[in-house]
Parts: C-alpha cells; structure tokens; sequence
C-alpha cells in the first residue's frame, strides 16, 4: 500500500469553480459526475458497489470533506470532478462544463440486466422486478421470505413482465431522474391496478410518476444511514437508510408536509394516502394505494448499509400480496 507521500496530488473542482485540494488514489486519471455526500459513518464497500450512485462522485482522499459537505448544503448538489494536480484547471472546467447535468438523466439503462435471472424456489409468490438498479440485498431480503424473484430489464414491456403470470410487481431502487424514464413510468401506468406493485426508492418515484403525480430534485438528496422516518401507521419512528436526489410532490405540489397526518392525493387511480414522512426535511417518504393494490417507500429497508429498523416492510409487501390474491 502506498504511504501519503507516494500519492500523486489532486483535487476535486465543481462546477461553481470552488476547489478542493487532495491526493489521488485508486484509478488514474480523472472522473466526473454530481458531487454528492453520504452521511454513513461504515458501509463504504456496500456505498461504492451500489448501482443507486451511477454518475456520482463520493469518494476523494485528503480532501477537507467538512467544507466540500457544508459547501454542497450551501450551494446544492453540483457537477464536478476528480483531478490529477498536472491537468490544468481551466482545463477541467471544461470538461466539467461538458459533462450533463443529474436532472435530466436517464442512468437506469446503464444498471439494468442484459437479461432475466431468477432467483429463489419453491410455491412462494412470484414477483416480477422492473430491475433499474436492485441492489443484491433487496433481492435476498424477498428470497430469504419465500419469494421468488425475477429481475427484468426495464425497457421489458407490460406484457413482458405479465407473461410469467407474477403475484406481483417489484419497482427497484436505481440512479437518475425518474421524469427522464417515461417508458418505464408508462409500463408501470399499463401495470397499476392489474398487479400489485411495490416501489422503493427510484422505484417509489416511479410508481408516483406512473399514477399522475410529480417528482423534484432535491438541494443535495438523502444519502446515509441515519435518516429519521415516521411511520404513520404505527407511529413509530425508524432510522433509516436512503439514497436518492429526487424526491415526490407532496398534494398540492408541496414540497414539504406540515405535520405527522396520513394526508391524501388525487391520482389516476384514486386515492392515495401519505405512509411515511421524513423527520429531517418532512419531504414525502411513502404512500399507500387506496383504491388499488400498490405503495411505495422512498428509502432502503433492506438498509445495506444502514440500520434494519425497517425489514418488516418486506413482511407486509408480502402479507399485501396474499390479500389481493
């Protein structure tokens, strides 16, 4: 392993010209990307191999992260990159100016499967996966409860995804802008109502989109394990772990929800009702499908890595599934 003097310098520069002097490790040459920050004190392995981070940057060394962090949440979630300290920073800019914006992004065909894979045995309900960038826990998670899972690519057509006659639809987590994945919001559209469907994270994004609501990008997103979540229906609070820049309008277009009530959209499908509120920021954690089969959590239950205050989601997912059978 190489001692600190034998790295070569560098630095990491956004998109606003502020610089962050530091010393490379890992690959040569340079990476671009969004800027972003994790609040997870571990879980760094389970952070670099997750799909969720597709065209971000989280890692740097040497680099003063308090004032890069504290900068982010100033200033907002931004481009940037990781730079030898030999390429010029005018330079750089350029190549940062060149590199396109998160919003807008569609990542999910980057992540997804080349082709099915199934995973689990047995009589256990089927769930057929729009696989935008499942994280191999979540997987275990619904095998571990009898499950058997498929994972489809996300440009698979509703018809695709019926054809195996599955119990039910399981909308992954993954990186981007959910308003640049239309086709995969119209498939889940073409789903709702004739399957059971479950969404967390990009997936909860895109089963709102698919229903008629709306989604954000956020100053810097949610990313870390110790994110604080109320669970309205049984009151209790959960520590959380998320991962996500995006994030649903609240009824009315509001970003924020006031108060710990399970208020209620209008949809395409009918009613909706709020599940789950974020105690940092009171934006929009999850929902309930009244008048059809489906909801949605906005952050990792299976929390890999992070906190298991909130497995027993996979438990009621389940419990759901067998109701609407």
């Amino acid at each position: 392993m190489s001692t600190p003097a034998e790295r070569a310098g560098g630095y990491v520069l956004l998109e606003d010209g502020t610089r962050f002097d530091g010393e490379l490790c890992g690959a040569e040459g340079h990476a671009l990307g969004e800027v972003v920050f994790t609040t997870g004190m571990s879980g760094y392995q389970e952070s670099m191999t997750d799909p969720s981070f597709a065209g971000q940057l989280i890692t740097i060394s040497g680099v003063d992260t308090r004032a890069l962090v504290m900068h982010i949440r100033e200033a907002g979630a931004m481009r940037g990159g990781v730079f030898p300290a030999s390429l010029a920073e005018a330079q750089a800019r350029e190549l940062i100016d060149a590199e396109p914006p998160m919003a807008g992004q569609d990542l999910a065909g980057l992540v997804t499967p080349s082709e099915i894979s199934r995973h689990g045995g047995g009589n256990g309900p089927r769930i057929a996966v729009i696989d935008t960038g499942i994280k191999a826990s979540m997987v275990r998670e619904l095998v571990a409860r009898g499950a058997r899972v498929s994972l489809h690519r996300c440009t698979s057509s509703a018809e695709e995804l019926l054809a195996e006659d599955p119990d039910a639809i399981f909308l992954s987590n993954g990186p981007g802008d959910p308003a640049a994945l239309s086709g995969v919001v119209e498939t889940v559209r073409a789903l709702v109502g004739r399957r059971p469907v479950w969404g967390i994270c990009l997936g909860h994004q895109l089963l709102c989109r698919a229903v008629g609501l709306e989604t954000y990008k956020l100053p810097f997103g949610h990313r870390g394990a110790n994110h604080p979540v109320r669970d309205l229906d049984s009151g209790r609070v959960e520590i959380t772990s998320q991962n996500h820049g995006f994030a649903a309008l609240g009824p009315g277009g509001a970003r924020t929800i006031d108060d710990d009530r399970p208020v209620r959209w209008e949809t395409d499908f009918g009613a909706a009702a709020l599940s789950h509120v974020n105690l940092y920021d009171r934006t929009v954690e999850g929902l309930e499908l009244l008048d059809v089969p489906g909801g949605t959590v906005q952050y990792h239950p299976e929390a890999g890595p992070g906190p298991h205050d909130s497995l027993y989601l996979f438990d009621r997912f389940l419990k759901r599934i067998a109701e609407a059978a």
